[in-house]
């Protein structure tokens, strides 16, 4: 057994020194101190960097099908008023939604940005005078009301009771309404003088869109958008005679819900217009992405990427209409981020990495220091150090 203990001895990587033989010295007592302050800050910073987590990163291959895209949008346009301001949306598979009013808010406001009124979109407006009925005569008591849309019937039973159903059924036949003066329920309802009314105004929008996941894009413009031959055009451009001035500033958009550490490069951003009319385009990029935090919770929801241009209007291009138009495109490849801790093994190695490596580094400092100045020492005793 004491064979055993001795070889154990043998195998001592730490032999001991008997405490008569130390020399402590000066210059050791301050190496040792700013060494212990060095390994003290190291060991705190490290202990932050454990307790706070880490956002790992990982792009893989988006393999989801079918599925929603949730358009989060607060715009300013000081130069369009909110009465002829419209949103349309459309995407590759066909699907088109052309003056949408659900879940979106208009403000009117002055010159200055000051709120005028805010509203739910839609027409509204007083009703004056008795409605004109289908067949020519006003709406007498106790019949019913059934107005004409001029035109645009598909069959001998449609009724259009309001401007904005005249106006749809136009949309519907691809006309455009140039003069809602000779139309009874725009004039009823005060159409033409609530849009002169708001001349000089503009018109902040804000709310969301829930689109097919699919490439496609949403534009802001003054008119109702309908198809003519193929060709995306807008009624009520009349109105203006010089034309929409479509100065505009991205408060907000987002596509998807919002998730820590996210970008979204469009906000705050604003252009001013200098020549009349124009179409102002941006092309998005839209990049899925999942966040998880470290409870666990996930968030699905995209980044995105963008670049812009404006086209000006040309005469004889129908192309380029006044409007504020956002082309997105879906990208094949998703985001993936996490939330973790760093291991507690990781931590502790870290933490050995520092204290032997500052205790070896100050341990040679040392050794340099005090064989420095024993010879130092020794040269002035023999009258040899100049």
């Amino acid at each position: 057994m004491d064979r055993v203990f001795q070889r154990l001895r043998n195998l001592d990587a730490y032999p001991k020194i008997n405490e008569d033989f130390y020399s402590r010295t000066f210059s050791g007592g301050l190496i040792t101190l700013i060494s212990s302050i060095v390994m003290l800050f190291l060991f705190f910073s490290e202990l932050r960097l454990y307790l706070h987590t880490v956002t790992e990163t990982k792009l893989v291959v988006d393999t989801s099908r079918g599925g929603t895209l949730r358009i989060n949008f607060d715009v300013t346009f000081p130069a369009v008023p909110c009465s002829v301001l419209t949103l349309d949306a459309m995407d590759i598979s066909g699907e088109q939604h052309h003056d949408i009013k659900h879940d979106i808010v208009k403000k009117r406001i002055d010159a200055h940005g000051s709120v005028v009124a805010v509203r739910q979109d839609g027409i509204g407006g007083p009703q004056i005078e008795k409605p004109l009925q289908r067949h020519g005569g006003r709406l007498e008591h106790n019949e019913k009301y059934c107005g004409s849309c001029y035109g645009a019937e598909v069959t001998d039973d449609d009724c259009c009771n309001s401007c904005d159903e005249v106006r749809e059924a136009y949309r519907k036949k691809g006309w455009g309404m140039t003069n809602p003066d000779l139309i009874d329920q725009c004039k009823r309802e005060g159409f033409v003088q609530k849009v002169k009314e708001e001349e000089g105004e503009g018109c902040n929008v804000y709310g969301f869109l829930e689109v097919n996941k699919v490439a496609g894009n949403f534009h802001f413009s003054p008119g109702k958008g309908f198809y003519q031959s193929n060709i995306h055009v807008n009624d009520l451009l009349a109105i203006s005679k010089d034309g929409y001035n479509i100065s505009h500033r991205i408060n907000k958009l987002a596509f998807g819900d919002h998730f820590p550490g996210v970008i979204n490069p469009l906000d705050g951003a604003q252009w001013f217009q200098d020549a009349p009319d124009g179409m102002y385009q941006y092309f998005i990029k839209v990049v899925p992405t999942i966040y998880t935090d470290i409870r666990g919770h996930t968030i699905q929801s995209n980044q995105f990427s963008v670049t812009e241009h404006f086209r000006s209007a040309e005469p004889g291009r129908p192309h380029s209409l006044p409007g504020v138009y956002f082309f997105y495109d879906l990208s094949p490849i998703k985001v993936t981020s996490k939330e973790e801790h760093s291991s507690f093994l990781h931590f502790m190695t870290n933490i050995c990495a520092i204290v032997g490596g500052i205790f070896t580094v100050s341990g040679i400092i040392d050794s340099f220091v005090y064989h420095g100045q024993r010879a130092i020492k020794k040269k002035m005793e023999l009258g040899k150090f100049s």
